[in-house]
């Protein structure tokens, strides 16, 4: 590795001739940036981070101690091809997160790429295994982890110790409770708590992503009609009784349509269930 002509560059600091770096980039004491990276002007890569190429990193990424960008994917399929991470603006990465390049295309569902959208927040020791999709302002506490081909919507919440199974969808504004798991799709607004458990609505998100009040209404409605129905109604019931009591809503539509594509199926209701009418965020 040779260095290019970097003022803020550390002088311990290992930076590849194939790397392709803004001079307003600033890298920390001994970070390495290995292969094929792009970064965007205003990044800021701290001490003993691990950039491997090839990876594309947007403008204003903020990439803390001991991050690894690029590794390869945990895979015993894995043999060496090349793959990348492909990751938008403004995203801050703590202590020691790892996102994973994708498998490559024709080994299995493999993708060749791993992305993240911008502006999300991965607290320290979270995970981004290959594959994954991760849209805008998602938020990743402590040690939360997801495994390969989960997709995972704007503003999403995933609390800490908390983890998602591969192949996994978490909807928009859903909710994954500390110390949860899932190995179903967790539908848009849904907060889930313990292992597969619906346990109510994530008003609080709702709200300050500024839904409007008849339609957060709609969707309380909704998880009524799903969950607290007596007899219980099969799901495709469900989701045309929706359809026709509230089905005018934007939100409505994309949470039905989020629920009839699931191949995984959804979680069922937790045996404490609320009524969906109390904010089920706040005690996540």
């Amino acid at each position: 590795m040779t260095r290019p002509a970097l003022p803020y560059a550390h002088t311990t600091a290992l930076i590849s001739a194939d790397a392709n770096l803004p001079a307003d980039v600033k890298v920390g004491p001994f970070s390495v940036i290995e292969g094929p990276v792009t970064l965007g002007p205003g990044c800021v890569v701290g001490p003993h981070a691990h950039l491997i190429g090839p990876l594309t990193v947007g403008a204003n990424n903020d990439i803390g101690t001991g991050t690894v960008l690029g590794g390869p994917p945990q895979h015993l399929g894995y043999k060496g091809e090349v793959t990348c991470v492909e990751i938008g603006d403004g995203n801050t990465f703590r202590e020691h997160v790892t996102v994973h390049r994708g498998m490559p295309v024709g080994a299995g569902p493999g993708t060749g790429v791993t992305r993240i959208g911008h502006r999300n927040f991965f607290m320290a020791g979270s995970h981004v295994a290959h594959d994954c999709v991760v849209g805008n302002e998602v938020i990743f506490a402590n040690a939360a982890l997801i495994g390969g081909h989960v997709t995972v919507g704007d503003r999403a919440f995933i609390s800490g110790n908390s983890a998602v199974h591969q192949f996994c969808r978490v909807g928009r504004l859903a909710f994954l409770s500390g110390a949860s798991a899932s190995s179903k799709d967790i539908p848009p607004f849904w907060v889930m708590q313990d292992v597969n458990y619906v346990r109510g609505l994530n008003l609080v998100g709702m709200k300050r992503a500024g839904i409007p009040p008849a339609e957060r209404m709609a969707i309380r409605k909704a998880y009524r009609i799903i969950y607290l129905t007596r007899p219980a109604l099969p799901l495709s019931a469900a989701l045309l009784r929706i359809e026709a009591e509230v089905g005018e809503f934007p939100a409505i539509q994309e949470l039905v349509e989020f629920i009839r594509t699931s191949k995984r199926g959804i979680c069922g209701a937790h045996r404490l269930a609320g009524d969906g009418a109390d904010d089920a965020s706040a005690a996540a």
